[in-house]
Order: C-alpha cells, then sequence, then structure tokens
C-alpha cells in the first residue's frame, strides 16, 4: 500500500508547485495537461468542499467505519476536485474527504477538473442522482435544481440520467407535499409510492387526512391508492370499498382468526358490508393441514 501511495503521488512536486497552483486555473493555461486526467496527492488544508454541494447531511458512525477502512487500506476511489487558484473545491468525494480527516491523513488521491462553476454543479447534481442511497425527496430536489439551476429541459435530463420523462415528473411532483410529509419520505416513515398517491389527492386538508390515515392504520400503497380514490370520489365503489376495508368491526374479527389460526388474514367486505370472503395465507402444505385442522 505504502509502495503505491509513493508512486501515486510521484511527480507531485512539479505538478503541484506554487507557480502551478495560482496560474493553472482553466483548460488552456500552461501546464493544464500535467492536472487533467491524471491522479495527483492534494494536501487536505487545500481542499473545501463544494458550498452547492446537494448532499448536506453525513452520518457520523458512517464516516467512522469509512475513516477506518480508509486506515486499513487508504483511498480506493480517487476524489474529484476542481481547480480554483491555489485551493480546490469537491466536485464528488466529500464522504472520503470528512473520512481522511478523521482518519488522520494530510493528503488525498484526486482527480483535477478545470471547469467553470454551471459545469461544476451540474456534474455535483448529476453524480448525486447515480447514488443508491439517497432518500426519494433528495432525489426530487437534485431533479428540480438540474432543471431550474443549469436550465436543463426534462428530455435533456432524461437522456443524461437514463430515466424516463414520467419518472422525472412523479418524483418531482413529491415536492409539492408539506413539509411534514416529505420529512416522513425521508425518514422512512412513508414509501415514495404513498407520497404519490397523498399527491393524487388536489386539497391540502385530504392530503393531511390521507396522510395520517396511512399512518394510523399502518396502509400498504395500494390501500393508499384506494384511500386516495375514495377521497378524490367519496359515492364511487373504492369509497364504499376501502371504508368497508377499515372497518374496526372486521378489524377486530380478523385478528380474532388471526390469532387462533396463527396465519395472516383478511377480511374483504362487500360495499354494503353486508357480506363478503375471509382470505388465509398459508406457505405450504402442513400450515394448510394446520388451518383445516382447526376449522372441522
Amino acid at each position: 500500500m505504502k509502495d503505491k501511495k509513493r508512486a501515486m503521488g510521484r511527480g507531485l512536486g512539479a505538478i503541484l508547485s506554487a507557480e502551478s497552483k495560482a496560474t493553472v486555473n482553466s483548460a488552456t493555461d500552461e501546464g493544464a495537461d500535467k492536472f487533467v486526467g491524471n491522479i495527483v496527492e492534494v494536501a487536505l488544508e487545500d481542499i473545501y468542499p463544494n458550498p452547492t454541494q446537494p448532499r448536506t447531511y453525513f452520518d457520523e458512525k458512517a464516516l467512522e467505519e469509512l475513516a477506518q477502512s480508509i486506515k486499513n487500506l487508504g483511498i480506493i476511489q480517487p476524489i474529484t476536485l476542481r481547480k480554483d487558484g491555489e485551493k480546490f473545491e469537491i466536485i464528488s468525494g466529500e464522504r472520503r474527504y470528512r473520512a481522511s480527516k478523521i482518519a488522520g491523513l494530510t493528503t488525498v488521491p484526486a482527480y483535477i477538473r478545470l471547469v467553470n462553476d454551471q459545469e461544476l454543479l451540474e456534474m455535483a447534481l448529476v453524480e448525486n442522482i447515480q447514488r443508491e442511497d439517497l432518500d426519494a425527496i433528495e432525489i426530487a430536489l437534485t431533479y428540480h435544481r438540474l432543471l431550474e439551476e443549469i436550465g436543463l429541459t426534462q428530455e435533456n435530463l432524461s437522456q443524461r440520467i437514463g430515466k424516463d420523462r414520467s419518472t422525472i415528473t412523479n418524483s418531482i411532483r413529491l415536492l409539492r407535499l408539506n413539509p411534514d410529509i416529505q420529512n416522513a419520505i425521508r425518514s422512512g416513515e412513508i414509501s415514495a409510492g404513498h407520497g404519490r398517491a397523498i399527491i393524487s389527492v388536489e386539497s391540502e386538508e385530504d392530503q393531511q387526512v390521507l396522510f395520517d390515515l396511512i399512518i394510523k392504520e399502518k396502509l400498504n400503497v395500494r390501500q393508499a391508492e384506494q384511500a386516495a380514490a375514495a377521497l378524490k370520489n367519496p359515492k364511487s365503489a373504492a369509497a364504499k370499498k376501502v371504508n368497508a376495508e377499515l372497518s374496526n368491526n372486521y378489524k377486530r374479527a380478523q385478528k380474532t382468526i388471526a390469532d387462533i389460526l396463527d396465519v395472516k388474514v383478511e377480511i374483504k367486505a362487500s360495499g354494503n358490508g353486508k357480506k363478503g370472503k375471509i382470505v388465509l395465507d398459508f406457505k405450504n402444505e402442513e400450515e394448510l393441514e394446520y388451518i383445516l385442522s382447526h376449522i372441522k
């Protein structure tokens, strides 16, 4: 590992000389070829975070774990920096930068980019979208910024990130939800699917009613969609079905049967609540026999 680090840092005296730090800032400057496409070691004290970084929260425990990994294995993936006079602004890799400081490193391997501010923001945002740990609201905010701040059209954005325009549109619609509901999506209390069901209801008052119902009754997305349909058209069959499904009497009966048989039970009632059916889940023949033994 030490040999590898020395190899990555070989020749840095020339690359990061005081003159280079001060004069090489664009792709047309003399000496720019020494930066572009190469991995160089950059002092942590010369690096600062991107103030427009889309990610604003960094889990402390996760940073400590990454710092320990860096101590053991080094930085496997170099961070990406933009040259800014004698300093370097982070385009991507702020977690690695923060963890490196915790790990006690003084330099980090980096790719150097010579770009203008709009390109910097676009690069950071597009990379941010590709992360797997983003919640639905973070994704929606990133889409919104690319459209509003960078000036991309939805067609351009669709091509850049490989997502359907409908996916982008549905994502951005979540930003119309009130902050409490958005926070519930961010925390994982409800899913983006629940959010889409809620936003399909026009009235903010009804949106809040549906949100409260989802939380109280622990509705799945399909049930939330049915409840949304009921709120939009109270006289519809969907409304009657939801009302029947949410009946406390049926819920008590459902729980009683489930406790006796020790299986998942679902009672489905008709619109008038006078008839319906009971659905019993079983995983295998043995479980079916067990159910039948209690029914005989």
